[in-house]
């Protein structure tokens, strides 16, 4: 957790937040993005997280980019530099320390009595506007002098801001790429050679190894391009939108289809029958879009044709908060659907394994000719975290297709053919050896419709639903993390895991006199549970879930797994993700109750 910024030569390890609050248009985005991919490039690590208002203009937004020497997964409760851009910042003022820094313009954004809030740190009044102006630029570019007075602070490289810069506008707008860092430039000399309150820490001689900056869209999008995706049908939803637009990015460099369907029901359609003629499809989507997408689940259960489908949660009911994050949808997606069929449903923990996930995803619906669903949510899809390698070379793809050769050899191929495993082998159309059917009515092996209610129904729900018990083999343990004589645990699922890692850090380390020990059991695979993954509550003299929503859906499913309720619950719905000090302050006052 943040320890405050510290000297180069200091051993308190380097972990501090920027926070940009603004209004949209200001250009709080292209600063965060600057600031992280700057100090990614000196092998820092970074987290980067939004909070965006659902408006198409104005109101009240900020950017905040965490950095630290150790690898992060989620954002601190405390800022230690502030850039107000406008004067609703100032409700960001409660979140400093007594040696945090407020970078602001009083002639754009004046604050009230910035210096009554912190007596302690220092308040600097920087002419950004005029710095902007008196080089060559306008009011617009104050926000790049605001980046490169921060770095000036901390007496970073400012050439590493320029090259970004040059490389952002390109040789088209060179020309105004180079007023920009002459802006950049003015406002680093302005704070590094006049400031002098005490600049706390210095990255002067900082020369890591480059890290990838990657979103969760991103993610999910490279995981799918590494599966060998090459159709998606989606339309534009937040926070799913950013894995079509990424896609549709690469569409000449990787031959993949982006389609951009009139709605959600178009769009489920579309990848399932692009699937059904043999190319990996996907669709995306929020929980509302999702909803419209009930009856073409069904009709991927009951044709037994693979998918994945990308749920970003984002707070309901009906459009709810659309930009802000939750995990309410849990339950929805786990019964969406008419009838009764198999699915898997995959949560991925962090950003970098929103791409393992969804790589996964692809091979687990062929392997089952089921669908998969990946469950993000605004947080993990908004969000930036560097990492040291995508990791292509860990991915795998397994098609489970019959081949034009085993074909050959097949006397008569059965579309719904019952088996041991559920799974039916899969044929696509097309082929000169035989004819491939599908139909959304009940049918026998062959694919044709039935009515014989004795024997041909019973027999193919029961082969559709075998498939449950190679997808509970499928599902993966809780990553567990703590001490391993903990009695007390802590269980989240999907992307609570950061702030949770953190968590147990924290208590373990306050609880050393106290001899109380907690360990973190955090799910990715959230269905089917294996109730064999929860041996840990035996041991468990105390146990808490811990999850975005008000109804906390994951104990539901505990209890519906193992028998055993889970009465302690740490739940957070206002649209805002956990922070590792407000779930410390829940669990002591949890066990201070009893």
């Amino acid at each position: 957790m943040p320890t405050g910024l510290r000297a180069k030569s200091s051993s308190v390890k380097i972990d501090f937040t920027i926070k940009i609050g603004g209004e949209a248009g200001q250009g709080l985005v292209t600063m965060g993005f600057l600031f992280s991919k700057v100090f990614a490039r000196k092998g820092l690590n970074v987290f980067s997280n939004q909070a965006i208002q659902s408006r198409i203009r104005g109101g009240h937004n900020c950017f905040q980019i965490r950095v630290s020497d150790t690898r992060v997964l989620a954002p601190a409760a405390s800022t230690d530099i502030l850039i107000a851009l406008d004067r609703e910042s100032s409700c960001h003022l409660k979140e400093l320390k007594a040696n945090s820094i407020v970078i602001f313009d009083s002639t754009v954004a004046p604050l009230p009595s910035p210096e009554a809030l912190l007596p302690l740190g220092c308040i600097l009044d920087i002419p950004l506007a005029r710095i902007a102006s008196e080089n060559g630029g306008n009011k617009i570019m104050s926000n790049i002098a605001a980046v490169a007075a921060v770095l000036g602070l901390l007496e970073y490289d400012i050439n590493v801001l320029s090259e970004l810069i040059r490389e952002s506008f390109g040789d088209k707008d060179k020309a105004v790429g180079e007023v920009n860092v002459k802006v950049a430039q003015a406002g680093y000399d302005f704070v590094f050679k006049k400031v002098k309150c005490n600049k706390l820490l210095s990255l002067s001689g900082l020369n890591g190894k480059g890290k990838i900056l990657v979103s969760g869209s991103e993610a999910v999008a490279l995981g799918a391009l590494a599966a060998g995706c090459q159709f998606i049908s989606a339309y534009p939803m937040s926070p799913s939108t950013g894995i079509m637009t990424y896609l549709a990015s690469k569409e000449d460099d990787y031959h993949v289809v982006v389609e951009q369907a009139e709605d959600e029901i178009a769009s489920i359609n579309m990848a399932l029958g692009a699937s059904f003629a043999g190319a990996r499809s996907m669709t995306a989507s929020s929980g509302g879009g999702f909803a419209l997408m009930a009856e073409g689940l069904s009709l991927a259960g009951m044709v037994e044709t693979p998918i994945v489908i990308v749920v970003a949660q984002r707070p309901g009911p009906a459009t709810g908060l659309p930009t802000r994050t939750a995990q309410e949808d849990l339950q929805f997606v786990i019964h969406a659907g008419h009838g009764e069929f198999p699915r898997m449903v995959l949560a991925p923990a962090t950003i970098e394994e929103a791409f393992f996930a969804t790589a996964r995803a692809f091979n687990i619906a062929d392997n089952y000719r089921a669908p998969v669903i990946i469950l993000t949510d605004q947080f993990i899809a908004d969000s930036y975290m560097t990492v040291d390698d995508i990791g292509l070379k860990a991915v795998s793809v397994e098609r489970n297709i019959l081949s034009d050769e085993e074909l050959k050899d097949i006397k008569e191929y059965k579309s719904y053919k019952i088996t041991k495993s559920g799974v039916p082998p899969r044929a696509l159309p097309g082929n000169p050896y035989c004819f491939v059917t599908a139909d959304s009515d009940e049918h026998d092996e062959t694919g044709r419709i039935t009515e014989d209610l004795d024997l041909t129904r019973p027999e193919m729900v029961k082969k559709r639903n075998r498939k449950n018990v190679g997808l509970l083999r499928e599902a993966r343990p809780p990553i567990k993390y703590g001490p391993k004589d903990a009695d007390n645990c802590l269980i989240g699922w999907g992307s609570t895991y950061g702030a949770l890692k953190e968590v147990i850090d924290l208590l373990n380390s306050e609880s050393r006199k106290q001899h109380e020990k907690v360990a973190l059991f955090h799910f990715s695979d959230v269905w089917p549970l294996n109730e064999k993954h929860f041996g840990f509550l035996k041991k468990c003299k105390f146990a808490a879930v811990v999850e975005n929503n008000f109804t906390g859906q994951f104990a539901q499913l505990i209890a519906e797994t193992t028998g055993k309720i889970i009465k302690s619950k740490i739940n957070k719905f206002n649209g805002l993700p956990f922070e590792a000090e407000e779930i410390v302050k829940a669990y002591r006052r949890l066990k201070k109750n009893g």
